[in-house]
């Protein structure tokens, strides 16, 4: 852990719409037996409640679904581009299927009940706030939902209180 050290929000450097829309990012939770992560590109970071928060969506078939569901914590974690391939296949198979954190090639760690990878150069210690999900009668611009949900399978969306942001 000596390698991370721990800024505030208002210290990171990093762009977020480029860390997740462009670079991409892992969603990580764990229970009591298992570690599980997901690829996602979709998300924010921002103020509310007066807590630096952060927001990812996710679908109703992903298995980390079910660890973020179940859990209070989860990480965000960001990592330079010689690791995109290792996102990329983490985001391409299910952890229900094979073992492909094993697979994958990066180090699992854990720190205050949160899991995150040692090859990050940024993690976000997040604990949950509120979820909800999304509805089809909610959306004001409709053409988004035969475009990104053609099978109705809507998001949830968590908002997070970021506790911890380490860097390396």
């Amino acid at each position: 852990m000596n390698q991370f050290k721990e800024i505030k929000a208002e210290q990171l450097k990093g762009n977020p719409f480029r860390m997740i829309g462009k670079e991409w990012m892992l969603v990580t939770a764990k229970n009591e037996e298992k570690v599980n992560t997901m690829t996602a590109s979709w998300g924010g970071l921002g103020v509310m409640w007066n807590k630096d928060v952060a927001f990812v969506v996710l679908r109703p078939s992903r298995y980390t679904k079910e660890f973020v569901d179940n859990g209070e914590v989860f990480t965000l974690s960001f990592y330079d581009s010689a690791y995109k391939k290792a996102l990329g296949y983490l985001g391409s198979v299910s952890g229900r299927d094979e073992d492909k954190i094993a697979k994958s090639g990066l180090t699992l760690k854990t720190m205050e009940n949160a899991s995150f990878f040692e090859e990050a150069n940024t993690v976000f210690i997040c604990r949950k706030l509120f979820y909800q999900p999304f509805k089809e009668n909610n959306f004001v611009d409709t053409s988004l939902i035969p475009n990104y949900y053609p099978e109705k399978d809507f998001h949830t969306l968590y908002i997070a209180e970021i506790t911890k942001i380490l860097v390396k």
